[in-house]
């Protein structure tokens, strides 16, 4: 896979960074987007190989000027990992602001949407024609957790982008995927260990895996030629409570 572009978003940390790392390890050039430059630029770690592109993805300016830097730098962009996201403290619905409710619409819903127009355009124009598009989902885009209402909503937009992208992409060699990714080991999911809401409405510790593991499993979807595609996996901890869940 030496030589193969890809754009992380979300690089600066967790599963962004690990995947970003597992990429560059493997020879891979990494486009990294995130808001924080000090942190993509420790995620690089001085590889050269490494893009670093400071980004607000939900801004659309900033969005097109970085898919556009990369790939004026290398020619044309093979893939992105469409992985920035964010998420709530659970509460109900009557609960949650609705400048929360704006806020993780705009980072899980918008700006997805962004980085895929980006990369979908360039890789529709680009020669030879094609690329892939991998979107980072949840098993909350299958069932939600308890008190998860704007989150669990965005996720199941990025579900419906994954399909249309598939559908849409197929004329011009463009291939969608989704990950739906459950406890990986990051700082967003460090309160696990101490207790999450179940919908039994017990509160119970939930086993973790490491993030690793996500990072290899996008690789292999990443490292798929484009006559192959997995539309959906799920990779979780083995013992989670998500099977059954509700």
């Amino acid at each position: 896979m030496t030589g193969q572009t890809i754009i992380v978003t979300g690089a600066g940390s967790g599963i962004g960074r690990a995947t970003s790392q597992v990429l560059l390890g493997a020879g891979w050039r990494v486009g990294l987007i995130g808001r924080r430059e000090a942190a993509l630029a420790e995620t690089a770690g001085g590889d050269a190989q490494a893009l670093v592109l400071p980004c607000d993805v939900t801004d659309p300016d900033a969005v097109d000027a970085a898919f556009a830097k990369a790939a004026e730098s290398w020619g044309r962009i093979d893939a992105l990992f469409n992985n920035a996201g964010g998420g709530l403290v659970a509460q109900t619905i009557d609960e949650v602001s609705f400048a929360e409710w704006r806020r993780i619409m705009a980072v899980n819903v918008d700006g997805m949407f962004l980085c895929a127009r980006a990369a979908f355009r360039q890789m529709r124009r680009q020669v030879p024609q094609g690329g892939r598009i991998i979107n980072n989902g949840s098993i909350s885009a299958h069932a939600p957790r308890p008190g998860s209402v704007a989150y669990t909503v965005s996720k199941h937009a990025v579900t419906g982008l994954t399909r249309t992208l598939a559908l849409d992409g197929r004329p011009f060699d463009i291939a969608c995927g989704q990950i739906d990714i459950g406890n990986a080991a990051t700082d967003m999911t460090s309160r696990m260990s101490g207790g999450v809401a179940q919908a039994d409405g017990s509160i119970k510790p939930e086993p973790t895996m490491d993030v690793q593991d996500v990072a290899r499993a996008v690789l292999y979807m990443a490292g798929l030629p484009l006559s192959a595609n997995v539309p959906f996996m799920t990779v979780m901890a083995t013992k989670m409570p998500f099977l059954g869940r509700g």
